[in-house]
């Protein structure tokens, strides 16, 4: 198929990308519904082709979404590096198993994070490999992703309803604190937006909710856990836009991708204010509301 992408349609999904991929309403599922709805023929054929252009676009908005997150998260990733030093440094005194060892009272607190946001990525990033081409060819049409989407306003609605059956004076985790298999738990959730319409952020923070994280530490975790997951996913198939595939929208791709960063910036510093008093409510809504409409419009 030859390479049809306007530098306005670069534009208008980078933005779209920077913002859905961090608010909890899924960047993938408006990825598939925005081109749709906007009559954008060439995108939405592109979309469930086993070799297209619009996925390494794409690819390229993803990279441009987690630079987005490092700038914004700049001091925490220098501080989760600089525990991997310190940590690495004691392995000689205190032997290899010092690494993993996370009961440890000397264990650098910021290496004990990035050990558990490593820890997280692992589930998603084995799918990612195995399935997410099968599941970009079967679902990626706008009537799965509408449905996907209803779904996942259903998920945000119940992740807020458990944490009210809790009460006001339940007890949460630190971040610092959260265990192997919490951390575990949280990241293979990730999977599900393998799906699109079923946010990333959103189902790690309702996975967040559910292990004992407040709204805001849940959001800090998704938005910390969602970085490598974007970043290396984007370069891995960056190699595609280099190829015969990025014929044509390389430049495009280039805009877009900067377009996704400011907005992935602006995004994350917007909802880590949201998070520290609001809830995920707002968003279900929107989800269940939009993915109704969109499966109406689309049946």
């Amino acid at each position: 198929m030859h390479a049809s992408l306007t530098y306005f349609q670069a534009i208008v999904m980078g933005l779209v990308q920077g913002i859905t991929e961090l608010f909890p309403v899924s960047s993938l599922g408006h990825g598939v519904l925005l081109p749709a709805l906007l009559g954008w023929h060439n995108l939405v054929n592109s979309q469930s082709t086993s070799q297209s252009f619009f996925l390494v676009f794409l690819v390229g908005l993803h990279v441009g979404t987690a630079i987005g997150l490092i700038v914004y998260y700049r001091k925490t990733w220098l501080a989760l590096l600089r525990g991997l030093i310190v940590q690495l440094s004691g392995v000689r005194e205190n032997g290899v198993s010092s690494l993993w060892q996370l009961r440890d009272p000397a264990m650098d607190e910021n290496y004990r994070l990035l050990f558990v946001l490593a820890l997280g990525s692992v589930p998603v990033g084995i799918a990612g490999v195995l399935l997410e081409h099968q599941l970009r060819v079967l679902f990626d049409k706008p009537l799965a992703a509408a449905i996907f989407l209803t779904i996942n306003g259903v998920i945000l609605l119940a992740g807020e309803r458990l944490l009210r059956s809790r009460g006001r004076h339940a007890k949460y985790q630190q971040l610092d604190s959260i265990s192997p298999l919490s951390a575990l738990a949280i990241g293979s959730s990730q999977i599900l937006a393998l799906f699109a319409g079923i946010s990333r952020s959103g189902v790690t923070m309702v996975s967040g909710l559910v292990g004992g994280l407040d709204h805001d530490e849940s959001a800090n975790f998704a938005f910390l856990l969602a970085t490598p997951v974007i970043l290396l996913a984007g370069l891995y198939k960056l190699p595609q836009l280099m190829g015969s595939l990025g014929d044509g929208v390389r430049l495009q791709t280039l805009v877009g991708a900067l377009c996704a960063m400011v907005a992935a910036y602006v995004a994350v510093r917007f909802l880590t204010k949201w998070f520290t008093t609001k809830t995920l409510v707002p968003f279900g809504i929107y989800c269940l509301v939009a993915g109704l409409l969109c499966v109406v419009r689309f049946a």
